[in-house]
């Protein structure tokens, strides 16, 4: 199963035997039948396990064109195709004409010593070929705690980096600190308004709905006073908000650190807005597109040609007032991220509500000259906590709204990225709480944890009677014999195609679909097959079976930021 190219293994997978199936009996169809022209035919895994690993319906495809018996026209194909030249034990015919593949078994057991010889980095791939991407996700404003779109953010965009790390990206991990612009501004009049408030009554500054209205930054305010008193009272209103601002928004953002850190993400970069605003990068590209002729003047204000990327209207650059927009500082930013600093790819993480904004921020690159395929947009849809059958929107300890701290509080980290990886990205998704916490079967966080506690104690167990994992040199597989043997094999075999189509398509639950699968093959293997209680060589194959599936759980369940506990 392995070869050895310079200082790098490479593997064969399923996915690259198909193929090796699929070109075999293409072959064998022009030879048999030269004269008709090659059909587009199909090469899938039987649904039945007795009709083999794969099945092929080109005959049936011929027969059509041909009007001649399809079996016919299979046993034809049959005779020309060289079974071990595509590692398969059998070639066989079957139903209207389907043929059918049995691999070779020892190619199928081969996945054992490949595990055993690559460890944690089985399944590594190359579809990233080094290249560098950045991935750019919850980027929460600072103004306040993070909600349940960043908690679904934060899961997808963490296990999206370890995927395309296993997938030989060279990857980075950024947070988009947004402490300029409205929301700062807002920001800090909420936290002047409540500072007055608590130290004159609530009299003295009418309430404005515009404020931020969370408790925390009446706390934030609070705090303050403690600290200092009433001595921003005398300042006038720019000062004193500079002040509050500069108080609160670094404990706001060392808050994030904090929380994002106990949900197992650690950022390679935090970038401040700010430094776009402070460097002169968001005049220099409102500049760049003026010079290429993707701006106008009008009322004023400078805007952006957005009409003629395919956007409805036009947006704002700079306000009447001479100052930047936000979006103005988003096309900086990206142009940072892909000009300056060199990524190839950048993974932006958003909301579905700023699916609009995409193709603003694509068209926008193009008018600056940059390739806007660099931009790759992942939107994620709204979560709903489910409780009892109820949808839940408060937490029941603090009776407010439920943040990502509150989440990690009620049922841990595991669960909570476990359960945001099952759902792909643009799907919505409704989260039951007490399943997340439910040690049964039918909570699949706990059923992939508890297959590999087991194998943990099936090892132990072993170990405690000097019964070690043998190297694969010393196994003999030809024992090996069970289906639930041989399935099991077939899932560790699968997961270098897992990979691969994640990173292909940017979709973390690939893997956590695999591993239920994964988890499932080695809890019937284990009803069916015993482990200990076999003459020497029996046990030695399964040891090495289960310990190998052990690797392979725990290398999913690192990429997904999932413990892998030892017992249970």
């Amino acid at each position: 199963m392995i070869t050895k190219e310079g200082n790098k293994l490479y593997y064969y997978t399923l996915q690259k035997k198909k193929k090796d199936i699929y070109d075999a009996v293409a072959a064998a169809a022009a030879k048999a039948y030269p004269e008709i022209e090659a059909a587009e035919f199909t090469v899938e895994e039987p649904r039945e396990k007795e009709h083999g690993d794969f099945a092929a319906n080109a005959a049936m495809l011929l027969a059509k064109r041909m009007k001649k018996n399809p079996r016919e026209i299979a046993q034809n194909i049959v005779q020309n195709i060289d079974a071990a030249s595509v590692g398969a034990e059998k070639v066989e015919i079957a139903g209207p004409g389907f043929i059918n593949f049995t691999l070779d078994r020892s190619y199928i057991c081969g996945v054992l010593g490949e595990i055993e010889a690559l460890g944690a980095d089985y399944a590594n791939v190359d579809t990233g070929h080094g290249k560098n991407v950045m991935i750019e996700f919850v980027s929460a404003n600072p103004t306040g705690p993070m909600h349940m779109g960043n908690a679904r953010g934060g899961a997808l965009g963490d296990t999206l980096a370890n995927v395309l790390k296993k997938a030989n990206w060279n990857v980075t991990r950024e947070f988009y600190i947004n402490d300029a612009g409205a929301q700062i501004e807002k920001f800090g009049k909420s936290l002047e308004g409540r500072y007055i408030q608590i130290l004159k009554g609530e009299d003295a500054v009418e309430f404005d709905p515009e404020w931020y209205q969370g408790e925390d930054i009446r706390v934030h305010a609070q705090n303050y006073i403690d600290l200092y008193g009433n001595s921003l009272l005398e300042m006038d209103s720019a000062e004193r908000r500079e002040k509050l601002i500069g108080y609160a928004l670094e404990l706001n953002i060392n808050s994030l650190h904090e929380t994002l850190e106990r949900y197992g993400i650690n950022y390679d970069v935090w970038f401040r807005e700010s430094t776009l605003h402070e460097s002169g990068q968001v005049r220099e590209t409102i500049d760049l597109l003026s010079a290429r002729g993707k701006t106008y003047e009008q009322d004023g204000a400078i805007w952006l040609k957005s009409t003629e990327f395919g956007c409805e209207k036009d947006d704002v650059l700079v306000r009447q007032n001479g100052i930047p927009t936000y979006f103005a500082a988003d096309i900086a930013y990206h142009r940072n991220k892909i000009e300056k600093r060199g990524y190839d790819l950048c993974i932006n993480i958003w909301g579905a509500d700023h699916h609009g904004h995409i193709a603003r921020m694509k068209g926008a690159l193009e008018a600056l000259g940059i390739d806007s395929e660099k931009l790759v947009v992942l939107t994620i849809q709204l979560v709903r906590l489910m409780s009892n059958n109820e949808i839940v929107r408060m937490s029941k300890r603090t009776g407010k709204m439920i943040t990502l701290s509150d989440l990690i509080d009620d049922i841990g980290v595991d669960a909570a990225r476990f359960f945001f990886n099952m759902r792909a990205a643009g799907s919505h998704m409704d989260f039951d709480l007490d399943l997340a916490v439910e040690q049964s079967n039918d909570n699949p966080v706990f059923y992939v944890q508890y297959a590999h506690a087991r194998i943990c104690s099936i090892i132990r167990l072993l170990e405690n009677e000097g019964v070690s994992v043998p190297e694969m040199k010393d196994v003999d597989t030809s024992v090996l014999q069970a289906a639930e043997e041989f399935e099991l094999m077939r899932r560790l075999a699968e997961l270098p195609d897992e990979i691969e189509n994640a990173a292909e398509s940017f979709e973390p639950s690939h893997l956590t679909r695999y591993v239920m699968d994964l988890a499932g093959a080695f809890h019937s293997f284990y009803s069916a097959c015993r482990v200990k209680d076999n003459d020497e060589k029996v046990r030695d194959a399964r040891l090495k079976l289960v310990y190998s599936t052990r690797v392979v759980i725990k290398i999913v369940l690192d990429i997904l930021g999932v413990s892998a506990p030892e017992q249970m």
